[in-house]
């Protein structure tokens, strides 16, 4: 529960609430919107490479002091972004924030789960991401109704408030005894189970996993870049910021039941197979905000691609753990976690390039639709490849 606390503030403010601040921004600097964005993609890069050596951390010293001590500096970080005045400086602050995410977003918090469940590891992940959800629920329309009422820069100030209360003490007070080490009892023997799986390198070695990793990698393209542009995308399409900012809050909403229905499901079907079918709504939402401009096509959007999109994230970190284990959950969910955040770089940066050449959002959309299909291709292949080398 308090990791989902945290992580809902956490994500809201160095995360979601990113995409109000595009355009107020790009009218007050005059930087363009690929710049913007490419210092996003920066972050998303360095939290990539990250990643890894916080894999290893995690495995032998637990998140207490990784996640408190990056909370300290993300409330720092924003803080100076709300005195931002030089573009190389906005790229620089953004580097040093991308390693901040990989020490307090997703991956930490997983690690716990992988390692406290078993059994009930859907379960476990749909709680801690139903909470989490909310995110973008609470943040964009925060951010938004802050930056009308206090202007862009007052409004980072208030959000690192609420970061620096609603984190750094949660992390340093309830993850007192979530170490890399088995607890052991009186006598020094360990009272929880023994904890296998596979190792790093056994993982690298299968087919498999690199098609896993490919799934990932492609809808998170998809993720990433509609979480970044759906507002400027609505408000170009002439609906006014609140309708904008309240769509995507909805649209994480929607995120709710995808989670409450796909995750659990994984514990009972084969969860590959479950996840090619979030794959399929995805694709299905995207097609829908493509082909049909009006309203509708921003209301099947919501529906469909928020449902699909709140399953993605502990769909990954419930098949990396159930295919390899926990014993180096760490060190293999690092490897996809450095692909998926790699996406997450391209895939706004990505869209901007495409949005500046083709004066418009379209080919993105279409391209993203094609990156969802093409997952659902890769998971299969992944379900193939395991068998072969079973």
């Amino acid at each position: 529960v308090t990791l989902g606390i945290t992580e809902t503030i956490s994500y809201g403010v160095v995360y979601y609430a990113f995409t109000v601040f595009i355009t107020p921004m790009e009218a007050e600097l005059g930087w363009s919107r690929t710049a913007l964005t490419g210092a996003f993609s920066l972050a998303l890069l360095f939290s990539g490479l990250t990643g890894l050596l916080v894999g290893y951390w995690l495995d032998r010293h637990g998140p207490r002091a990784l996640m408190t001590i990056g909370s300290c500096c993300a409330v720092g970080l924003t803080l100076a972004w709300s005195r931002i005045h030089s573009l190389a400086l906005f790229y620089l602050l953004w580097a040093a924030m991308g390693v901040v995410m990989a020490a307090v977003l997703y991956e930490p918090a997983f690690w716990v789960i992988a390692r406290r469940f078993q059994a009930a590891r859907g379960r476990a992940l749909t709680a801690l991401t139903v909470i989490a959800g909310f995110a973008s629920v609470i943040f964009v329309p925060l951010a938004g109704a802050l930056v009308r009422a206090q202007g862009w820069r007052s409004a980072l100030v208030t959000l690192a408030v609420i970061l620096a209360v609603g984190t750094i003490p949660a992390h340093a007070l309830a993850l007192r005894h979530a170490t890399g080490r088995p607890r052991a009892g009186a006598s020094g023997s360990a009272v929880a189970p023994a904890i296998s799986g596979a190792t790093r390198g056994e993982a690298l070695r299968s087919a498999a996993f690199w098609w896993i990793t490919v799934a990932f990698f492609l809808i998170t393209l998809s993720t990433s870049a509609l979480t970044v542009h759906l507002v400027p995308l609505l408000m170009g399409r002439g609906y006014s910021q609140t309708f904008a900012t309240g769509a995507a809050g909805v649209f994480a909403l929607m995120a709710m039941p995808g989670r409450l229905i796909f995750t659990p499901l994984g514990d009972h079907f084969r969860r590959s197979r479950v996840i090619a079918v979030i794959f399929l709504t995805h694709a299905l939402g995207l097609l829908a905000l493509l082909l049909a401009p009006g309203l509708l096509g921003v209301v099947g959007f919501v529906a469909l691609f928020g449902a699909g999109f709140g399953a993605v994230t502990p769909a990954r970190a419930a098949l990396v753990a159930d295919v390899y284990g926990a014993a180096h959950y760490g060190q293999i969910s690092g490897v996809v976690a450095f692909a998926t955040m790699l996406a997450r770089a391209l895939g706004p940066l990505g869209m901007s390039l495409l949005y500046d050449h083709a004066g418009g959002y379209p080919p993105g959309l279409a391209a993203l639709t094609a990156a969802a299909l093409l997952g659902m291709l890769a998971l299969r292949l992944s379900e193939r490849s395991g068998r072969a080398s079973s």
